[in-house]
């Protein structure tokens, strides 16, 4: 531990890695909290990023110490080697992510102050869209809390003692109170505690650090506060990623840590079996609500559909034409198959539905129907106008369930064939034009922009998004706005003084968007079908014809390892490069690839480079894909 004089009232410490945007956001919401003070000293760990994150810290903000790590040391790593330098009477572990209070250091340090039991205390946290996080209070993870957590009791009984003992569910989300754990996220700790318990433990993988700090933090007899006074945003809150079961098992794996290095030998057995037993069962329930959820509604389109077909036959009957009952069996059911795999194909259940994309499918379903009834034995040919009824009949069932599905489940089954959005805008007019210009150049078609010169004008009512202009709005009022209007369902940005995006979070099931740039025709999901089903035929025809060009090769081997890699779906023909996407914001975060469109530049140009691989996200197709495959492949392997 260091030995520093303190001469700080507190040291804040920030772990970077590759999130400059947010970090600039951070920082300047930091900055401002820290006001006029001088006893308050700051500290960035930047884990060796390879974004703009290190100059942006450098040329924006000099006056904080930044340290420039040469490998990714870790959340605990990380915070361990500023904690060595830091001087202050109180240590802030701060996540990039998060945008503070104005008063919310001032208010921690006179809470600490005047409570000399604490040692340590964390503060109200909510998501890009106001929701209050769990995680802000939490209590020990025992073998049964642990339990109930994974396995989903937690989420069926929020407020109960025994099921939500994990998130402190009994405890009101407006009142201080002590409680067990905090979260690393705003974790604030005596600098005199860390010297008699030692760093934070840098053997926990993720998800443990702050819950193993905690708890020896109660081991040294003081207590843990939730404070309820002051509130931050933390926009990498309870995603959809939390409920994954990647995500419990990343969570059984700090709690197995936990548990060997703080319950006897006997206990920790007994913790690992129940947790185990946790994860087989969350695993199973997810697998049945998935399929449940993805197999429900095709279900009863198969059916509908299948039973229709067979009242036609009956027309077709009644008329004198009798089909052959054999093939009906075979027939009836494989072009109800082929019309629905082709309407999820192009997207016909992805939600929200829009812009009728069952269109697509019924169109490409027919033509291939057609294509093999063409190549079937006169025998199984009955009628090609049973095909065209038949598609009609399909085509008029999906428009008239969509319709009455749209009227009751508005948010899933959307119908408008313009996508354009309402936004609102706070701040004066200088603020207010340039956020617009931003806005019209992102090609998002928004519908009206109107200018709200105050918070308390906004009509919610007219509105889809709400911008907030930081430089004319305290961040404590734009938090509480976005608390105010957490239960409307709009969306939510901020745009920071003197920079070129705007940042926030569109759902709770994104952990956090910018806009700079709206390229995200890639990432539709029925592009990304497209582009999986691509990179599936092509890469399995490239192998059947390797042995032809096996010795043309220059690294068959890896060129082969590479192909499998692609089937089975870690990688992709056509993808950007890790460090890209790490250096670009603005393209989607997408499987790595074989080859990178900006592989394809005429000549070694960084902005050349850049626009493509901003094209490709923007124009993708699959023949977009072949192109790249058939300018790039005698550069690379011949």
């Amino acid at each position: 531990m260091s030995q520093n004089t303190t001469t700080y009232q507190l040291s804040i410490i920030i772990v970077n890695y590759n999130v400059e945007y947010f970090l600039d956001q951070c920082l300047d919401s930091v900055k401002k909290a820290i006001g006029k003070r001088k006893d308050i000293e700051v500290f960035i760990v930047d884990n060796a990023s390879i974004d703009g994150s290190v100059k942006k810290v450098e040329t924006k903000y000099p006056e904080f110490n930044l340290i420039k790590s040469t490998k990714n040391l870790g959340f605990s790593g990380g915070n361990n080697l500023a904690i060595r330098k830091a001087s202050g009477k109180y240590i802030l572990l701060l996540n990039p992510d998060t945008i503070v209070e104005e008063s919310t250091f001032d208010k921690i340090i006179n809470f600490m102050d005047k409570h000399p039991e604490a040692g340590g205390l964390g503060v109200r946290m909510v998501d890009g869209k106001g929701r209050f996080l769990p995680e802000s209070k939490r209590g020990l993870p025992t073998p049964s809390v642990a339990f109930y957590k994974i396995i989903g009791l937690s989420k069926l009984f929020p407020k109960s003692t025994k099921f939500n003992r994990y998130h402190q569910g009994h405890l009101p989300e407006t009142e201080t109170n002590p409680v067990e754990i905090l979260s690393g996220a705003f974790m604030l700790i005596r600098k005199s505690t860390l010297d008699k318990i030692g760093l934070l433990d840098e053997t926990f993988f993720m998800y443990g650090e702050d819950i193993d700090l905690s708890y020896r933090i109660l081991l040294n007899g003081q207590k843990n506060y939730y404070f309820a006074d002051t509130k931050i945003i933390h926009y990498k809150g309870e995603s959809t990623k939390k409920d994954s079961i990647n995500y419990v098992l990343v969570f059984y794996k700090a709690m197995a840590i936990f548990a060997k290095k703080h319950f006897s030998k006997r206990n920790a057995k007994y913790f690992s079996l129940l947790i185990h037993l946790g994860i087989y069962l969350r695993a199973l329930l997810a697998i049945i609500s998935r399929g449940i959820k993805g197999l429900f509604l095709p279900l009863i389109d198969a059916v509908i559909i299948c039973t229709t077909l067979f009242l036609l036959t009956e027309l077709w009957n009644e008329k004198g034409v009798i089909f052959d009952p054999e093939t009906l069996s075979i027939s009836l059911p494989l072009y109800t198959s082929i019309w629905i795999l082709l309407s999820y194909f192009y997207g016909a259940y992805d939600y929200p539905v829009k812009r009728f994309k069952f269109l697509k499918g019924i169109f490409w379903g027919t033509l291939l129907i057609l294509l093999i009834y063409a190549l079937l034995p006169k025998d199984f040919r009955f009628s090609r106008l049973f095909i065209f009824i038949g598609a009609i009949s399909v085509l008029s069932y999906y428009l008239i369930s969509r319709v009455i599905l749209s009227l009751f489940l508005t948010q899933k089954f959307k119908l408008k064939i313009n996508e354009t959005k309402n936004f609102g805008i706070v701040g004066d007019k200088n603020e207010f034009k340039r956020i617009k210009e931003i806005l019209t150049h992102t090609n998002i078609s928004p519908n009206k922009i109107i200018h709200f010169n105050r918070l308390d004008k906004i009509q919610v009512h007219q509105i889809n998004e709400l911008i907030y202009a930081s430089k004319n709005i305290r961040y404590t009022d734009i938090i509480d706005s976005i608390i105010q209007y957490r239960n409307i369902n709009i969306d939510f940005k901020i745009a920071p003084e003197n920079q070129n995006y705007l940042i926030g979070s569109n759902s709770i099931d994104t952990s956090g968007d910018l806009y700079i740039l709206n390229i995200n025709n890639l990432t539709e999901k029925e592009n990304l079908r497209k582009k999986r089903l691509f990179d599936i035929v092509f890469s399995t025809f490239l192998i059947l014809l390797y042995p032809f060009y096996l010795f043309k090769i220059k690294k068959t081997k890896g060129f082969l390892n590479e192909l499998l890699f692609i089937i089975k779906g870690e990688k992709s023909l056509i993808g950007y490069k890790r460090e890209e996407m790490l250096r670009d914001i603005r393209l989607p975060n997408i499987k790595t690839g074989l080859i990178s469109p900006s592989d394809v530049a005429p000549v070694d140009d960084k902005e050349i480079k850049d626009k493509l691989n901003i094209l490709y996200a923007r124009d993708y197709s699959i023949r977009k894909d072949l192109s790249i495959i058939l300018k790039y492949w005698n550069k690379k392997y011949f």
